[in-house]
């Protein structure tokens, strides 16, 4: 092999790296704005029925697309059930308690509190995938968590039942988050594989559970469905929830379950002080708003430290490489002659 060939490295090029975070920040901003929407401006009784509706239309979408052959993915037979497992208990969570705590909390606060993720992702990466991190990251992520504390100690709407619902959507993010990256890997799933098994595997479970708890008798006698305001909306909603889906699995498959989590944590920034002065349900405390700073900041200063250090270490590694093959072919010219 050339030194020239060294030039170019193994892993995922820069700007599909950088184009799939930045294309999974534009579709968590959304999707928040939307879902809020829809559970608060309009009070949608049913958080599991727009889940439904994300899920359906996740699988409508990719059924559609494989019948097309525009994407490939394994036909469903008694070993995805092995291959996936437990992605689909791990969504099905993430997607319930999502929607409960969006439902629940003002913009600010959910996503202060959302940044428990990137903790409960390292503490994971830590155990399953045997990760080390830097002080100044473990620093960073100390911020972070310091400023969400500091600033739900001061949420006027308390509410432990919002709590319990934000707290469980982060354990299951960050589960599924690492579970994610390593399924990705399996033949004959990929990335539209785990996609399609996932919400073909969970909508009826889920539709069952809608129906027994009354969600659904609510969602159908909901007396906004004439409005065409709301329509779109949920319509908006479905589509995101698969387009956020999509994001997801398509930044951890070109980065890692870290990196997409701390692309969550710059995303915030904006949601954060933009759901200030959006949603109407944000009490304004000046603890709060120094928390919020405080979370962000950490945040910030967390994606710089991770983002750098990628790109280092990555520089380290294709010219260590590139030595090596630039001595080999020179070991060999040397013997020719």
């Amino acid at each position: 092999m050339s030194a020239e060939a060294c030039l170019v490295p193994a892993e995922h090029s820069g700007l599909l790296k950088f184009s799939s975070a930045l294309f999974y920040a534009g579709s968590s901003f959304l999707i928040t704005v939307v879902n809020k929407t829809v559970l608060t401006s309009f009070r949608f009784p049913s958080y599991l029925c727009l889940g439904i509706g994300q899920m359906i239309t996740t699988i409508v979408v990719l059924y559609v697309a494989k019948m097309s052959k525009a994407v490939q993915f394994q036909d469903f037979d008694r070993s995805i059930l092995l291959k996936i497992f437990p992605l689909p208990l791990l969504y099905v969570g993430n997607h319930i308690t999502g929607l409960a705590s969006t439902k629940k909390l003002s913009l600010p606060m959910f996503t202060v509190l959302r940044k428990f993720t990137i903790l409960m992702t390292m503490v994971l990466e830590v155990h399953i995938l045997r990760k080390t991190f830097s002080k100044g990251l473990i620093c960073s992520v100390g911020a972070i968590v310091f400023g969400a504390m500091v600033a739900a100690s001061s949420d006027l709407a308390f509410d432990v039942e919002a709590y319990t619902f934000i707290l469980l959507n982060d354990a299951f993010t960050a589960a599924s988050g690492v579970y994610t990256k390593k399924k990705l890997g399996v033949e004959g799933l990929g990335k539209y594989g785990v996609l399609f098994y996932n919400a073909l595997i969970i909508v009826i479970p889920t539709f069952l559970a809608s129906a027994f708890t009354g969600d659904l008798h609510k969602a159908v006698t909901f007396q906004d469905w004439s409005k065409v305001t709301f329509m779109f909306c949920f319509l908006m909603s479905c589509i995101m929830g698969f387009v956020l889906m999509y994001s997801i699995v398509l930044c951890s498959y070109y980065n890692s379950a870290l990196t997409t989590a701390v692309v969550g944590a710059v995303k915030n920034v904006a949601v954060a002080y933009i759901g200030i002065f959006v949603g109407g349900d944000y009490m304004f405390s000046w603890t709060n708003f120094i928390g919020l700073s405080i979370c962000m900041s950490g945040g910030l200063v967390y994606s710089y430290l991770t983002f750098n250090n990628k790109s280092s270490e990555s520089n380290t590694q294709v010219t260590k490489e590139m030595k090596i093959h630039i001595s080999e072919d020179s070991s060999k010219k040397f013997s020719n002659n």
